[in-house]
């Protein structure tokens, strides 16, 4: 999945790091990894070949990822975005997001005839059967994540009789349980790890027997993207996270930053958002992308830097990703068996 590597980046104070402290100069350091996780390439792609094995329309239930860019160019090529199935011409292809859908949409869909294509991320799909296996056996399940996400609701949808949504600390007095000793915590893929540790320390508290989940819920990428950033933000003056707003680990990447000891850290679609006033007084910029973010967007902020005297780029390299999810099998090649 990924493997930790040194740092060895002219970071001062970075674990494993056997550099000096920076001695002046404008430069950028630049987070690895960052940008596209496996579920998001996989989902991105999924709606690719639907359009060059169908053509278009190819419709798709919400966005495929959270990215700007990504759901405009997908547009251009025919991807048509809606809220809900009942939009779909009934007969027609559509492609479920990344972030996963309920039973009660899989069920809507086939009441209009659609042909559908999941591209949930694997990584959600677990959690999904993670909560159909404790509500089986009788559980409350607490489901950390924020209210409205479409992760959430996919993956509440799937036992809404057992599963209560606990959208950070501040909402933990509200929680009540049936049997505090048949307890379990689940959470949304893509939040700040700190924070879901201190929700589910405060969870602990009201209910010692708290169950954890088999595995980690908050998936690969997002936490080594936010490792990455905790290494390099207490040398930042200002870290740039490249993202939609509408992407939780984006947004999850500034609150990292900022509380990892960077002086100031924004969240930008395009290089053309970026205020040049952010640059007074900046020595070392920190740039990261979330994990819907294709890198030719991070590519623009780095050649917008350099124009401006940061052109010493550097790297923060803190895991390497190897994972790949093979497309839905709707869209894979088809096996020919040979005779004798």
């Amino acid at each position: 999945m990924s493997s930790a590597v040194p740092l060895n980046l002219g970071i001062a104070h970075s674990a494993g790091s056997h550099t000096t402290a920076h001695t002046g100069g404008k430069r950028v350091l630049l987070a690895e990894p960052r940008g596209y996780c496996a579920g998001v390439d996989r989902a991105v792609e999924t709606v690719e070949k639907a359009l060059e094995q169908h053509g278009a329309p190819v419709y798709v239930r919400k966005e495929i990822v959270h990215n700007k860019h990504v759901v405009e160019t997908l547009s251009d090529r025919g991807a048509v975005f809606v809220e809900e199935t009942d939009e779909v011409p009934e007969g027609s292809l559509l492609v479920f997001s990344a972030h996963g859908v309920s039973p009660a949409v899989h069920t809507s869909a086939a009441e209009r005839n659609l042909r559908t294509i999941d591209a949930t991320c694997p990584l959600v799909t677990k959690v999904h059967q993670e909560a159909k296996r404790f509500a089986r056996d009788d559980y409350d399940i607490l489901l950390i994540g924020h209210e409205g996400h479409e992760e959430v609701e996919g993956t509440a949808g799937e036992a809404p009789e057992h599963i209560q949504l606990v959208d950070g600390p501040e909402s933990v007095d509200s929680v009540t349980v049936r049997d505090e000793n048949k307890v379990i915590w689940l959470s949304q893929t893509t939040l700040s790890v700190d924070e879901t540790m201190l929700t589910v320390a405060k969870l602990r508290e009201r209910f010692p027997t708290l169950q954890d989940p088999p595995s980690d819920d908050i998936c690969y990428a997002t936490q080594n993207r936010q490792v990455a950033v905790k290494a390099m933000a207490p040398e930042c003056d200002l870290v740039i996270v490249v993202g939609s707003k509408n992407s939780s680990n984006s947004v999850r990447l500034v609150e990292v930053a900022l509380g990892a000891g960077a002086r100031a850290s924004y969240l930008v679609d395009y290089a053309k958002e970026i205020d040049l006033a952010w640059l007074d007084g900046v020595e070392t910029i920190g740039i990261t992308s979330g994990a819907s973010v294709p890198e030719i967007l991070v590519q623009g902020v780095i050649d917008l830097f350099a124009e401006h005297g940061y052109a010493d780029v550097q790297p923060v390299t803190t895991a390497n990703e190897t994972l790949v999810f093979s497309l839905p099998r709707e869209l894979r090649p088809a096996r020919f068996l040979t005779g004798p």
